[in-house]
Order: structure tokens, then sequence, then C-alpha cells
């Protein structure tokens, strides 16, 4: 059933998370109630545009923009590389994920491949394989001063450059950064690339909903207005609601009540293939924008139910320290139920399609957890679509944004990261020249 006007496509219970099994009432009373006045400012900045991370699935303008664009960057190709390291690639690769499956491409689409490390074996392969002829390059930034995507890129660049001849490989290029002046972008303005703005007041990990993630999207074939749709309900049933009944900010008082009583770890797990990436993108997410002065909690991403076989035991028998967050979809469309043998020992599963055992298995997990008094979230699913992941973007977000109001730390600086890039050149620098 389509989900109705201004309703998020996720539904939230922290039944399992509360009580004697893990925050009391009354402390997330207290914590969500203390987040109202941050609700009500929110909204005002997402209206005035003064909170640009928030005002971005409201905004209808650019998308024709994004769309133009991918249809550019798809023309003539076969391969469509991603150039980008942490909240320019995660946001990009969760949402193309439902466009592949992880088994290709959709029919009439390139295929896009994210190179977000810059480990030479994995260029070498894709250049062995790929047709410089038919491949494009998308090269993205915030600050356009990234070393991992500015040496991704002249790799990529001088591939082309060698295959195809240097006009030809500037047009394969597209780059994404800020308009301003920078190393990419004057690489880019050198090259007479094509260029597209990264916003200005978006940080990276916060970028998914904007050209960084909506690009990627709208090349290989998804709905990028059907996810700024699902963006857009979801923070409405977050900052138009009261506290008590706001799933983010009962989400971000779940999270950092918990982390004041010794809960240290926040674990992900979806349930279904095709939300794997969005557990790597939370953790980021998470971790940058609260792990400050102190604080912050430990994310953790799992997929179910494969980490059952792998971290369960850990969770159920070991350190109780964590909240888990299980997302969990409706039946999913079955495939053809296997009837091949009489063995009493397979009576459970013959006939069963394999959405039955995973139907079976979530319920189980969440079930077990609850019963070991793990404090246990669950989200539920209809389906994994581009409404509903741009709703649980958006409520992620939200709730990082909420959790940092409660910590008193600031959701959108990585000063810590930044000492790490500085030294990082440091180290090249005094290595002297390159062979």
């Amino acid at each position: 059933m389509p989900t109705p006007p201004g309703a998020p496509s996720y539904e939230q219970d922290i039944g399992g998370a509360i009580g004697s099994a893990g925050l009391s009432e009354d402390i997330l009373f207290t914590l969500t109630a203390e987040l109202q006045p941050a609700l009500k400012d929110l909204q005002t900045a997402r209206i005035d545009g003064s909170a640009p991370v928030l005002a971005l699935p409201d905004s209808l303008e650019d998308l024709e923009h994004i769309e133009n664009a991918s249809r550019r960057v798809a023309d003539g190709a076969e391969n469509v590389v991603i150039l980008g390291t942490g909240g320019s690639s995660l946001g990009g690769q969760t949402l193309v994920r439902l466009a592949d499956q992880g088994f290709g491409p959709r029919d009439g689409h390139p295929e896009l491949h994210f190179f977000d490390n810059v480990d030479p074996a994995t260029f070498n392969a894709f250049f062995a394989s790929a047709n410089p002829s038919t491949t494009k390059i998308v090269s993205i930034s915030k600050s356009g001063g990234t070393a991992e995507t500015l040496l991704q890129t002249l790799t990529c660049l001088q591939w082309l450059d060698t295959s195809i001849g240097p006009a030809a490989s500037a047009a394969a290029f597209t780059v994404l950064t800020e308009p301003k002046d920078s190393p990419l972008a004057r690489l880019a303005d050198e090259r007479n690339m094509a260029r597209l703005p990264h916003h200005l007041g978006v940080g990276g990990r916060y970028s998914a909903l904007s050209n960084v993630g909506l690009l990627p999207a709208a090349v290989a074939g998804l709905d990028i207005r059907a996810i700024r749709d699902g963006a857009r309900s979801a923070l409405d049933a977050s900052l138009l609601a009261p506290a008590s009944k706001s799933p983010a900010a009962i989400g971000a008082a779940l999270n950092i009540g918990l982390a004041h009583a010794g809960f240290g770890t926040t674990v992900l797990m979806p349930y279904v293939d095709v939300l794997a990436p969005f557990a790597f993108w939370f953790r980021q997410l998470w971790a940058e924008s609260l792990g400050k002065d102190g604080h912050g909690t430990l994310p953790v991403n799992a997929l179910g139910t494969v980490d059952q076989h792998s971290q369960l035991q850990l969770y159920l028998a070991g350190p109780n320290d964590k909240l888990f967050t299980l997302i969990l979809a409706d039946r999913p469309s079955t495939n053809p139920a296997p009837q091949l043998t009489d063995d009493a020992e397979l009576a459970y599963l013959n006939g069963r399609p394999l959405g039955d055992l995973l139907d079976a298995e979530q319920l189980a997990t969440a079930a077990t957890l609850i019963a070991n008094n793990r404090p246990t979230r669950i989200l539920r699913i209809s389906q994994a679509d581009e409404q509903t992941l741009g709703a649980l973007m958006a409520h992620y977000e939200l709730e990082t944004i909420l959790a940092a109001r409660l910590l008193g730390v600031d959701p959108y600086d990585q000063p810590a990261v930044e000492e790490g890039k500085v030294l990082a050149r440091q180290y090249l620098e005094s290595a002297g020249p390159a062979p």
C-alpha cells in the first residue's frame, strides 16, 4: 500500500529498549522534552534555509539540473566511475544499491563503480578491463583539496589521456566541488571539464540528498524525486510533531540516554541486502558527527542474517553495553519454493521460499535480543525503495543532529580528521619527489 502523504515510510518501535531492559521511561521523557526547543529551532531553520541539510528535501529547483547532468554523464557510457571518499561516496553507494542490487546495472543504464580508496590494484584492474572510450568519470570533493580524490582524479585522467587523447579525456569528466578556488576546481577549469557545484552549506557526510548522492542515483536510473519525497515526509513527521511523538527526537534521546547509562555502542542491523551500504553510511554519519570532546558512541554496522553467525554470540552473551536497531522489512517478494527432498530433517525448509526463512529469522533475532534484556529498537519498512531510503536517510541525519544537541557538540565539523589529513601531506612532502 502506498505511504500516505506526509507519513514516513517506516515505523519505529522502541518497546524493546525501554523499561527494565533499557532506558527508563522517565529519563526518555526528560530527554525528549529537552529537545522540544531544538525541534522548533530546526524547523524554523529548515524553512528559512539557515539549516541547508534540512532544507534540501524541500527543494525542487535543483532536481532538473541533476537529471540533466545525469543524462549527459550516462550518454554513451558503459561504465561510470565515481571518485571520492567518505561522505562524497557513501551516500551515492547507498542509493545506487537500490538500482543494481549488487548484480549489475538496470537495463539501459551504465554500470557504476565507486572508487573510494586509493588501492592501486583496484584502479589497475579496472583500467585493464574497461573500454576507455565508453567510460565516464565523476570526481567529487566538497573542498576540492582532498588528497585521495585529487590523486584518484589525476590517475584516471592520465589513463584516459593516454588512451583516447586529452580532449576526449576532459570531455569524459564531470567535477563536483564547491564553487570556489581549489586544486580540483582549477584542474577542471584548466582542462575544460564539466563542473557542478557542491552545496557550500552541506558537509560531505550530510550530502546524500544533494547532487552528491542524487547524481549517481539518477545515472543509475533511480527516481530522485521519490528519494526527496521520502526525506521530506520523514522530516515532517519528526519536526512538526511534539518531541514525545517525534521519531528522530525519540531515537536521539534513546541513544544518548543509554550512552549515559554505559551503553557505549549502537548497532545498526538491516535484514535486507540492499540496505547493507546504508549501515556503512550511518556509521560515518554517527561517528564523525558525535565523536568529539570525549563524547559519542561507537557505531557498528551489521547485516542479518549474516551476522547472526558472526556477531550475535557476542551480542547475546557478551557485555550488555549496546543498543540494537534492527531494520525489518515486510516478508520479501518470494522466489519459487523448492520441493526437492523427502528428508524428514529438511521438512521445515522443504517447500519454503527464501523470504519465509528471512522473515522468521529477523523476528526471532529481535525477540531473542529483547528476551535477553538487550535494548532493541525496531524500524519496520514495507519495502526498500527510493521513498523509504530517502526517509531513513533524513531520519538519521536529524537524529544525529538532535543527539549532538543533547551532547553539546557541533554535528557538522570534524577537527580530528583534519589533523590526520595534514600529517599525511607532511609525510608525502618529506618523502621527496615522486620516483
